[in-house]
């Protein structure tokens, strides 16, 4: 029963990825046919990160009041519908209407599925159910350049899309009765009920603080080297745009591989030991940057850090119910979802406005300095968390 659940969510989430590279492969094509300047995808994604932010920080709520199943195929429906939606677009105006309620569905899913893989599987399951995050980011791109193909159709594009998030919403609600029998079987165990904690709560907490500088961190590191990768090699390296496009598919190939396997080396290393190593490959990755070698080994550096820190966010999640207690856990997650969130909305705009003035060369800089920040903040984190198990587990004090 449990097995075929966690099929669910991984088909779920893959349905989670679709949207995410989607705008991205299909906005040459729209702000071409719409008579738009290029720029103008800044205030599309800004707005999706905004409704994920949102639906993310309420999602503790949300669950406690209508369970994980029916929040997670009602956001599935909702963000299908916003993509069919998004093919009968012929303005700006209707892009903008519908990227607020894209990005509330996507939230929604992201905390409700993280937080119940956290809480009910091993770090094993948590490393695959993202790896399928990986294979529906990937496969989306594949489906706009098929339609692309014909008379830069972006609008079949995303009737394409919305027909395969159109199959996983059924799934989601004929999975529904599953979700009930899961959840009377894992209240008469030892789950414990959830609380719901205000975010002054949250914060008077050291721990959680750090752990919200430590997610924004790593993800505006991933989204930032994701978002202006191509950008860079192109204006530094003279490598043509088709070639450039093609190493970034490196870089996210090493994050699906990264938490592919990272969730094997699961059952032989401890979580914190698996981020670490991936840091160290990181690492590796930065300085190989910095060198003055062949555009090659720019490729190879985008595969590694995507390779390195791809484990970061599912393994870092996973511990979350272990660090702060099951009971407070989808709280927790939900603030740190707004806090990756926050990331996505605020660095690659950032980081835009900062190459614009000092050039792109400040590219691998910029990396390192969030690398920087991840790895210390990782560390006080984990000695943090170290003080809170001890605390919860012998002492018995409730740290909210």
């Amino acid at each position: 029963m449990f097995t075929l659940l966690f099929v669910v969510i991984c088909i779920v989430f893959i349905g989670l990825g679709l949207p995410d590279s989607l705008l991205g492969s299909a906005w040459p094509a729209i702000y071409s046919d719409l008579s738009l300047p290029f720029s103008y995808a800044n205030f599309i994604t800004f707005l999706i990160s905004l409704g994920t932010v949102i639906s993310s920080f309420f999602s503790a709520r949300l669950i406690n009041k209508f369970g994980t199943g029916l929040l997670t195929a009602v956001s599935t429906l909702l963000t299908a519908l916003c993509l069919l939606a998004f093919s009968f677009s012929n303005s700006m105006l209707f892009f903008l209407l519908l990227s607020i309620p894209l990005g509330l569905g996507a939230g929604a899913i992201d905390a409700a599925l993280n937080n119940y893989t956290a809480s009910n599987y091993s770090p094993m399951h948590m490393s695959l159910l993202h790896t399928f995050y990986g294979v529906g980011i990937s496969i989306s791109p594949l489906l706009m350049s098929f339609a692309l193909g014909e008379n830069n159709n972006w609008q079949r594009g995303y009737v394409i899309v919305f027909f395969a998030m159109a199959i996983i919403a059924l799934i989601s609600f004929a999975s529904l009765p599953l979700w009930k029998k899961v959840s009377a079987k894992s209240q008469q165990t030892e789950n414990p009920l959830q609380r719901t904690l205000s975010l002054k709560q949250m914060i008077k907490v050291p721990a959680v603080r750090t752990a919200v500088v430590m997610f924004f961190c790593s993800v505006s590191l991933e989204f930032t080297c994701g978002i202006w990768a191509c950008t860079y090699l192109v204006n530094t390296s003279a490598l043509t745009e088709a070639v450039a496009s093609k190493y970034l598919t490196y870089y996210y190939a090493g994050i699906t591989i990264g938490r592919l396997i990272s969730g094997f080396v699961s059952k032989i290393l401890k979580v914190e030991k698996i981020v670490y190593v991936g840091y160290s490959i990181v690492l590796i990755a930065l300085i190989i940057m910095f060198l003055p070698l062949p555009p090659m080994f720019k490729a190879l550096s985008l595969f590694l850090i995507g390779f390195g820190n791809g484990p970061t966010f599912p393994n870092l999640t996973y511990i979350t119910p272990e660090n702060f207690g099951k009971d407070v856990s989808q709280s927790i997650i939900g603030l740190q979802m707004a806090a990756c969130n926050i990331g996505i909305l605020l660095m690659p705009p950032l980081f835009g406005f900062v190459a614009e003035w000092l050039g792109l060369n400040v590219f691998p800089i910029c990396l390192t300095i969030l690398y920087v920040l991840m790895v210390v903040f990782t560390i006080i984190y984990s000695k943090q968390t170290r003080v809170l198990r001890k605390q919860r587990l012998t002492e018995k004090v409730d740290i909210f």
